[in-house]
């Protein structure tokens, strides 16, 4: 049985994919998953109680504490012997060419994303837009070229900075949905300018991206994922769990 986990600054998610071997038809299929604050890790042996887990593969960009507190938190529910594996980014792998500058310096939550968007969607030039505590958006070329992308704060970080850093504009505590850019009051004038900026990003990516590479498919994923998507200017494809399905994918090679 395999466990994937992917630890991000927020929440760790994790999933047991229904066959260790990565398929289109089973993508994104979970015998079981789960998700948990960060503050809460050390609830995961709990969930992960009765699963018979023979491998651990794991994407951490939440850091060494993490990384610390994960390892200890597999073996308590798996046993000591487990062998846990730390997806990292590199050069090459499961279909995709990694053109970063310094391959290893891409976030591997990244790494993970493209992969999984690539095996999804195979023979599409790609925006790839994970909408998290940052958002990232990057380009996959239809042969599986990662040719690079952009980070921003996320739309929740996007919002909470303003308060942060203004006297007199209040702290957003939920994002909703607003039916106009031109909104009448403060709260709402944040939001809708927060999902321009965080859309806006987006779309200009396709567009530059489609000038370079023909037809281009966007592919959002995130927390905030859905949300965003409901406000492009162009189709996309919101995929649950974009790293997982990548980790899945590149487990398999």
């Amino acid at each position: 049985m395999l466990l994937l986990i992917d630890a991000g600054n927020t929440r760790v998610k994790w999933g047991v994919p229904r066959d260790d071997a990565w398929s289109a038809e089973i993508a994104g299929q979970w015998l079981h998953a789960g998700a948990v604050a960060r503050d809460d890790v050390d609830a995961l042996p709990q969930a992960w109680q009765g699963l018979t887990v023979t491998r651990v593969v794991v994407s951490n960009v939440a850091g060494t504490g993490m990384r610390e507190a994960l390892e200890a938190n597999v073996r308590a529910a798996c046993g000591d012997r487990i062998a846990i594996e730390w997806f990292a980014s590199q050069a090459q792998l499961a279909g995709l060419r990694n053109f970063y500058k310094h391959p290893a310096q891409l976030g591997c939550d990244r790494f993970a994303s493209a992969i999984g968007a690539h095996a999804l969607f195979p023979d599409r030039a790609l925006i790839v837009a994970t909408c998290g505590t940052a958002t990232t958006v990057d380009a996959v070329t239809a042969d599986g070229a990662f040719i690079g992308g952009m980070i921003l704060p996320g739309l929740g970080v996007m919002a909470s900075s303003l308060a942060l850093n203004t006297a007199q504009l209040p702290q957003i505590q939920t994002i909703s949905e607003v039916t106009t850019p031109f909104a009448d009051n403060t709260t709402d004038a944040i939001i809708a300018g927060c999902i321009a900026a965080q859309t806006g990003a987006i779309e200009r990516a396709v567009v530059g991206h489609r000038a370079q590479h023909g037809d281009v498919l966007c592919v959002v994923a995130g927390g905030a994922g859905p949300l965003l998507a409901s406000y492009l200017a162009m189709p996309c494809e919101k995929v649950d769990n974009l790293v997982l399905i990548g980790l899945h994918v590149a487990a398999s090679v």
